[in-house]
């Protein structure tokens, strides 16, 4: 059973549990909402990120000029 605080009568006779404005209910008391109670679970992990694929030629250009002058040189 959870333990609440007692009920009291806020501004404008409202009902306020813990800082929160809840009108009772007949023949009940408002519950107060910790969030720091219970779990909480946060996932960060890292995970790759996969581009597309990019097209690289299998020779550089400079590679084809310095072969195209060893062919002309020999020629």
């Amino acid at each position: 059973q959870v333990k609440s605080e007692p009920a009291r009568p806020g501004p404008a006779g409202r009902w306020t549990v813990s800082g929160t404005r809840n009108p009772p209910g007949p023949g009940t008391h408002p519950r107060p909402f910790s969030p720091l109670v219970g779990q909480l679970s946060v996932e960060d992990t890292a995970s790759l990120v996969l581009c597309k694929p990019k097209v690289l030629p299998l020779k550089s250009v400079a590679l084809e000029k310095l072969e195209a002058l060893q062919r002309a040189q020999e020629m």
